[in-house]
């Protein structure tokens, strides 16, 4: 007959197979955390490659397209043409000819209600987003909103002036803008006081990843003593 001494200790066995699950989960997370990032671009890279490639590819005539002599479909070659354009219209455009070019179908446009409405917008957006000057959040800072008492992080683009300015009872105001969380492109526009704005050491950068990562990613803390506290007091 058999004893319990006989019996295997299956007790000693769950331990042991928790701790291998244990240390695959946690390998497998830390696995995700470096093949996610990487997949994401690669995949962003390759559609919008693709995409443009659908947009150029069907203007270039049939007999100049590569896979008439190499047999297969490059990826990217409509990429490259469009590269190729627009450097050349940025060239003609800062000519002479260029620019009355450019300012004659200006013109022309605005005689357009709807159509000017849709240039006018699509050219600010273009001139903000791709200007070889461009500007930039001068610092990141904390705000109260949307009560006394809590804060929110905001961006100071500039210093308010002109009629807003004038308008307001405090003598310097700072345009500043609060973000939204995850997404960093919608937010509000706030005219604060500067008085009431309390400056971040930390960069833009970190402060927008810190937005984006919803609080996870915080930046490395600083001990150089620079700009804590509110401004102006």
């Amino acid at each position: 007959m058999s004893t319990d001494k006989d019996k295997p200790d299956q007790g000693a066995h769950a331990p042991r197979r928790r701790g291998v699950l244990a240390r695959f989960r946690a390998n497998f997370l830390t696995g995700l955390v470096v093949v996610a990032p990487i997949s994401l671009t690669v995949w962003l890279i390759w559609t919008l490659t693709g995409w443009i490639d659908s947009w150029v590819l069907p203007l270039v005539p049939y007999k100049f397209r590569p896979e008439q002599y190499i047999g297969i479909n490059l990826r990217g070659v409509g990429v490259i043409i469009f590269l190729l354009f627009t450097g050349v219209v940025g060239w003609v455009a800062k000519g002479l000819l260029g620019r009355s070019l450019i300012a004659w179908g200006e013109s022309v446009v605005d005689r357009m209600p709807i159509v000017r409405s849709i240039y006018n917008g699509a050219k600010q957006v273009a001139e903000t987003v791709f200007s070889q000057t461009e500007s930039k959040f001068e610092k990141a800072c904390l705000i109260e909103y949307p009560r006394p008492g809590i804060w929110a992080i905001g961006f100071v683009s500039t210093n308010a002036r002109g009629e807003i300015l004038a308008k307001l009872p405090d003598d310097e105001v700072m345009t500043v803008f609060l973000p939204t969380t995850p997404n960093p492109t919608s937010g509000f526009l706030l005219y604060v006081p500067r008085k009431d704005v309390t400056f971040l050491d930390m960069t833009v950068e970190d402060a927008a990843k810190l937005v984006i990562s919803a609080g996870l990613v915080y930046p490395a803390a600083k001990t150089n003593g620079g700009q804590n506290g509110v401004a102006g007091k």
